[in-house]
């Protein structure tokens, strides 16, 4: 007697090998197969990631050994926990900390606020010469040098010819010339000001693809509705914005001990040093010019940690907040 197979059996057996469910190992070599032109055009990154981002991190053994260059890196002292003892324990370092802390967390809060605003301004204009005038001329001072962009900001913030004082003593907001790079806590506004000048026209760009992405229809729709324009910015610009805000806001999150390097440098100066020194020129000044490599390597350890528990946390809480994120 002849036994039949049942109808949906036998439609499984007669698909191509292709459609048939893969798990595990198939799966994966699957994937591989059909993504190969992708992968292999990843090859030079990976390689490079790998000579130049995983390979140095051995040396960071030298955090724990009191290195000196003219020996083997075998051939060193080790001192285990000396060099993070000192780093902790001088009061120099709390001081950097607090001012790295202060202004990573006042440029990241301009640079979110002054880039979503001109995003959504662009994004408002219709004429369109008009707005890509106003693009170029918002991009521009990304492409000059910290070293010009700082003489810039010096000479705007001088005392005798200063557009700054000059512009101020014409309104009768200041009775007298101030010298702003003097007075040392003006440092965390000016590195603030400064870095949303040079970077706002350049970080509104990611915002105006993410806006680009968002659909016409819903603004005819509200258009339609009667809704005027701050509403439809409220209820669809920043709704539809809300994915890569959140993105981008784990991801500084990762660069939370990473104040700069070159705008405090070039506008610091010795009556400002105790607002403008964060631990970039802390690990400069008394970590690779007094020859000290390890104490630069336990602070660069130190900020790398921090930076993972910042970029973890942030990632977790927008995962518990049910929002976008990295991982």
């Amino acid at each position: 007697m002849r036994i039949e197979m049942p109808t949906i059996e036998r439609n499984v057996n007669k698909q191509p090998i292709s459609k048939r469910k893969r798990t595990g190992i198939k799966e994966f070599l699957y994937q591989l197969k059909q993504q190969k032109t992708l992968l292999l055009m990843c090859v030079p990154f990976i390689i490079w990631l790998i000579i130049f981002k995983y390979l140095p991190i051995w040396g960071w053994v030298i955090a724990f050994q009191d290195f000196k260059p003219a020996r083997g890196i075998f051939e060193q002292e080790w001192v285990g926990w000396e060099h993070f003892k000192f780093l902790f324990t001088a009061p120099e370092f709390y001081r950097v900390l607090r001012n790295t802390l202060a202004m990573s967390i006042i440029n990241m809060v301009l640079g979110f606020v002054t880039a979503i605003s001109l995003a959504i301004l662009f994004n408002e204009i219709r004429n369109m010469p008009f707005k890509r005038v106003a693009q170029t001329i918002s991009y521009m001072p990304h492409f000059l040098s910290w070293v010009v962009a700082a003489s810039i900001v010096s000479h705007a913030l001088s005392l005798e010819y200063g557009i700054i004082n000059t512009v101020l003593l014409k309104l009768g907001i200041i009775q007298e010339p101030i010298l702003w790079l003097g007075v040392g806590h003006y440092f965390w506004g000016i590195i603030g000001a400064a870095e949303v000048w040079k970077n706002v026209g350049w970080n509104a760009i990611i915002y105006l693809a993410a806006i680009a992405m968002i659909n016409p229809q819903l603004y005819e729709a509200a258009e339609i509705d009667g809704a005027g324009r701050l509403q439809r910015i409220w209820y669809i610009t920043l709704p539809g914005m809300k994915p890569v805000i959140v993105i981008l806001l784990i991801m500084n999150m990762g660069y939370i001990l990473e104040s700069g390097f070159e705008p405090q440098y070039l506008l610091g100066n010795p009556m400002n040093i105790h607002y403008s020194e964060n631990l970039d020129i802390f690990v400069l000044r008394y970590g690779i010019s007094m020859g000290n490599f390890s104490l630069a390597t336990a602070a660069g350890i130190f900020k790398t940690v921090i930076s993972f528990i910042f970029l973890f946390a942030a990632n977790h809480m927008a995962k518990r907040l049910g929002q976008a994120r990295l991982f």
